[in-house]
């Protein structure tokens, strides 16, 4: 490893005033203004630069299990730290288990899951929702520990013959799109809205997804949930400018929340792949037939022979759902669990599906780590403090014009990694993703949760 410590720096002082140097090419300073639970932030994230002329940087998440590995349990916590946080500003209510949760995410304690059967009683009927692909799992967590609630994430994925009730755009993102397949009578009511995502540094999606619902839906109250909250005055502003101009109330709740300066631009160039061997590794289908999965009635404009699960939130869950979702959710961690043959096991969600496979993996066992595949393209660089150090990009295999990324694998990480699939596919399509798990796992395991209908 190149031990080149000018790559990144964090030079904290009296103020909460910390500077980072990334690849020498960008600066990022930040400025923390309310930080209540003393969360140091290199628990929460690491820097990278990003391949995105809209944005340079990226603040790369350790506790969402998205492009870092993480302990599962860490990921489901952060989520009910969340909702936990939404119900003291937004109700006074109190969590009584609020530092167990925050010292289960900062390393203090073990993580413990037992915490998330402790669910918050919400006065009025509420209803989450979470943005694709990043907080699509985020957005379920925080749903889980809530009652009186309701949950859907949107998607970037196409649907065939079903209309999407809300489209909005994110325009910094790469992939700008976001699609809403729900039933519309989840939305058409006065309910409170809670939009949850990693991190606000704008606000301009939240202000665009209110702006989509409240054309059709009209309501008097959003929340923007947030782990991070970057936003300036003159972004805050805009909130109360909206807040004016569509006579609502926007609350704002975050567990960090600062304001950040950058200089220097995007990083030009293609990104640079980890060039490992590939492996001599074994491919295996786990065989589901026996696990009771419910699946939905819809299917991708791109594939008419595999339907979507029921109950991953693309389409909409509600209280009663949950006790559905663990009545099969359950059983089959437990199943998985029994096919593990290594102790260094790696759980890998695939995109928008993460919450269900996060969840299964925070029930198999010590030694699971957890994280996802990603449309997201990072500049690797293997340099200590830098935290995007191998990069292994490959062609979607549900479109082929999309490319994926996953990031941090080495060599001798892991005896195992168990990849779900939301929807089975064909050897074919997912080549490109062996062939670069090859490369660093000794042993993949797929696991489709919803398999391919038969002909005749």
């Amino acid at each position: 490893m190149n031990n080149n410590l000018s790559l990144i720096s964090l030079q904290p002082d009296l103020k909460q005033n910390y500077s980072y140097n990334i690849l020498d090419k960008i600066k990022v300073d930040i400025d923390i203004l309310d930080n209540p639970y003393n969360i140091p932030l290199d628990m929460l994230f690491g820097m990278a630069a990003r391949m995105n002329k809209k944005r340079s940087f990226l603040f790369v998440s350790k506790v969402l299990g998205k492009h870092l590995p993480v302990d599962p349990a860490v990921s489901l916590l952060i989520g009910a730290a969340l909702a936990a946080r939404y119900a003291e500003k937004v109700y006074g209510m109190a969590h009584p288990y609020m530092g167990e949760l925050i010292s289960g995410i900062t390393g203090e304690l073990d993580p413990n899951i037992r915490l998330l059967d402790y669910h918050i009683e919400l006065p009025e009927p509420t209803l989450f929702i979470g943005f694709a692909e990043t907080a699509t799992a985020l957005g379920h967590s925080v749903f889980e520990v809530c009652d009186n609630a309701a949950f859907f994430h949107t998607t970037r994925e196409q649907i065939d013959g079903l209309p999407s009730v809300i489209n909005f755009e994110e325009e910094h993102s790469h992939a700008t799109s976001h699609r809403s397949y729900v039933d519309p009578a989840l939305i058409d009511n006065d309910h409170p809205i809670v939009l949850v995502d990693d991190e606000v540094t704008t606000g301009k999606t939240a202000i665009n997804i209110i702006e989509s619902i409240q054309a059709r839906f009209p309501r008097r109250t959003y929340t923007i949930v947030s782990i991070l909250d970057w936003r300036t005055e003159e972004n805050r502003e805009a909130f109360r400018e909206l807040e004016r101009r569509l006579g609502i109330t926007i609350h704002e709740i975050s567990l960090v929340y600062g304001t950040i300066q950058t200089e220097g631009s995007s990083i030009e160039g293609e990104q640079e792949a980890s060039l490992f061997p590939q492996l001599e590794s074994t491919v295996e289908t786990i065989d589901l037939s026996e696990q009771h999965i419910p699946l939905s009635s819809y299917y991708s404009v791109t594939d008419q022979n595999t339907p979507y699960l029921q109950n991953s939130g693309r389409f909409g869950i509600y209280d009663y759902d949950k006790l559905d979702i663990y009545h099969w959710m359950d059983p089959l961690a437990s199943h998985l669990k029994s096919q593990r043959k290594g102790e260094r096991t790696l759980c890998l969600g695939t995109g928008e599906f993460m919450y269900l496979p996060m969840k299964i993996a925070s029930q198999m066992g010590e030694g699971v780590s957890y994280q996802s595949t990603t449309r997201s393209p990072i500049h690797p660089a293997d340099r200590l403090g830098y935290a995007i150090t191998h990069a292994f990009s490959y062609i979607s295999p549900e479109t082929e014009e999309v490319m994926n990324y996953f990031y941090n694998i080495e060599p001798g990480m892991y005896d195992e990694v168990f990849v779900f699939l939301e929807r089975e596919m064909p050897e074919k399509k997912l080549e490109p993703l062996l062939s670069q798990l090859k490369k660093v796992v000794p042993s993949i395991r797929l696991v489709p949760l919803s398999a391919a209908e038969k002909e005749g």
